[in-house]
């Protein structure tokens, strides 16, 4: 089978019925986007702790779920929470693991249960040439302007509370590139 008609094939098993492949999703100002955590007012001293950092809401790194423990899917809404297929912002940790970290934004993959999503990290370094990261361009969620790099190696497990603010919902034909790397990659089904 043609990399053409695998393509294809992800693409009708992602897109719901009825729905068309337009990005559908504007960005969406329910969280602050700014990357100090520190909301109005706060005291230097003592900063509210950024969204997605900390608690039971943190955004954390999660081994990769095995081939049976998720299923890619694209489902954008511009409802206030992390869909797959959206682009959104939220606290990452270092992969150091020693509570440091900052906002950036994520690809939302899957649903991983009813408060919680898979996704993987978005970069704008320059990657080209490594085999776990892929260039998708740039797009609405990098207000320069700047290609990014999905890291296909890191998966995350964001709360809908840790979620900072969605930007924009990714177009089908790059979350098809994108679903297809990972179902190479993992095994993972794809489709509703």
């Amino acid at each position: 089978m043609s990399t053409r008609s695998i393509l294809s094939s992800l693409a009708d098993l992602l897109l719901p019925r009825g729905k068309s492949s337009g990005s559908g999703a504007q960005p969406s100002r329910r969280k602050s986007s700014g990357s100090s955590g520190a909301q109005s007012g706060a005291s230097l001293r003592h900063p509210v702790p950024a969204a997605g950092s900390s608690g039971r809401t943190a955004t954390v790194e999660v081994p990769p779920p095995p081939r049976d423990g998720l299923r890619i899917t694209y489902a954008p809404q511009r409802d206030g929470d992390p869909d797959a297929g959206e682009v959104v912002w939220t606290w990452v940790p270092y992969s150091e693991n020693d509570g440091r970290g900052k906002d950036r934004p994520v690809l939302v993959i899957a649903r991983q249960d009813a408060e919680r999503v898979y996704a993987v990290r978005l970069t704008s370094k320059s990657h080209d040439g490594d085999r776990d990261f892929l260039s998708i361009g740039p797009g609405e969620w990098d207000s320069q302007g700047r290609p990014s790099w999905v890291d296909v190696e890191q998966i995350y497990s964001v709360h809908r509370d840790g979620m900072r603010r969605e930007a924009a919902a990714l177009d089908l034909d790059r979350f098809v590139r994108v679903a297809s790397v990972l179902h190479k990659r993992y095994g993972w089904e794809v489709g509703a």
